[in-house]
C-alpha cells in the first residue's frame, strides 16, 4: 500500500531551561487510508512529533517526506501552502470563528488555497457538511451549535481541501462520551469509505482501540507499533 508519510531518524531538542532531547530517532511510515493513533504518557513526545510531521515545527534533525515530497529544509511560505493543500487539522478545541456561519467556517481553507471559484468552494463545503450530518446548520453562526456539532464542523473544515492526511490533537478530549463516540464513527467512516489517512494523538484508550494501528511512545522513542485490537 502507498506510503503517504515517512520520517527518518527524527530528533528534536529543547534548549530551555536546559538542553533536553524530546524525540529520539523517530522512524515512522504511514500508509494511505490508515487510521493511526499515537499514544503514551504525558511528556512522552507524541504531541511534539505531531507538530513536526505537520510541518508546524521545522527545528529538528532528520528528514520528513509526505506524498514523496521532501519537506525538510523547505521555506516557511512553501510549507504553509503545502499544509493548506495536504493537511487537515482537528484539535481538542474546534477554533471556529463564532461570528461566521458554519458554511463560512468550512470554506475558509479552500478560499485561501484558491484552487476553486467561490461558488464551487461553497458547494464543496456544503457537501462536507452533509457527510458530517451538520448541513442543516450551514447558515447558523458557529457559536449557536453544541460542542459536538462544532467539532463535526471542524472536521468538515479539515476535509475541505481533500487533504492527504487529517491530523488530530486530542480530537475527543473536550467531548462527552456520546460525542466522542460520534467522532470515532466519523473517523472510521472517513477511512473506510473515503480512504482518508488520519493520524491522531490521544490519551483515550477507547479511541486508540477504534483506530487501525497504535504507535506507542515513551521517553521520546517509539516503543511499539501494532494493529488495534478491534480494527
Amino acid at each position: 500500500m502507498e506510503t503517504v508519510l515517512r520520517t527518518t531518524n527524527l530528533n528534536k531538542y529543547f534548549y530551555e531551561p536546559q538542553p533536553f532531547q524530546v524525540l529520539k530517532d523517530i522512524n515512522l511510515e504511514v500508509r494511505k487510508g490508515e487510521f493511526l493513533s499515537l499514544v503514551g504518557k504525558s511528556g512522552c513526545g507524541k504531541s511534539t512529533l505531531l507538530y513536526l510531521i505537520s510541518t508546524m515545527d521545522t527545528d529538528y534533525e532528520g528528514t520528513l517526506e509526505m506524498n514523496n515530497t521532501l519537506l525538510t529544509g523547505k521555506k516557511q511560505n512553501e510549507l504553509a501552502r503545502f499544509r493548506n493543500e495536504h493537511i487537515g487539522f482537528v484539535f481538542q478545541f474546534h477554533f471556529l470563528l463564532p461570528e461566521f456561519t458554519v458554511l463560512q467556517n468550512v470554506m475558509i481553507p479552500a478560499l485561501k488555497l484558491g484552487r476553486y471559484k467561490p461558488q464551487e468552494v461553497e458547494e464543496r463545503a456544503y457537501e462536507k457538511l452533509k457527510i458530517l450530518d451538520v448541513h442543516e446548520h450551514a447558515t447558523k453562526p458557529a457559536s449557536k451549535l453544541s460542542g459536538g456539532q462544532q467539532q463535526r464542523v471542524a472536521i468538515a473544515r479539515a476535509l475541505i481541501n481533500d487533504p492527504s492526511i487529517i491530523m488530530g490533537d486530542e480530537p475527543t478530549g473536550n467531548l462527552d462520551s456520546y460525542n466522542a463516540q460520534v467522532v470515532f464513527d466519523i473517523f472510521r467512516q472517513l477511512t473506510r469509505e473515503f480512504g482518508q489517512t488520519i493520524i491522531t494523538v490521544t490519551h483515550d484508550p477507547e479511541f486508540a482501540a477504534n483506530s487501525d494501528r497504535i504507535v506507542e511512545m515513551s521517553d521520546g522513542r517509539i516503543i511499539s507499533s501494532h494493529p488495534a485490537l478491534i480494527s
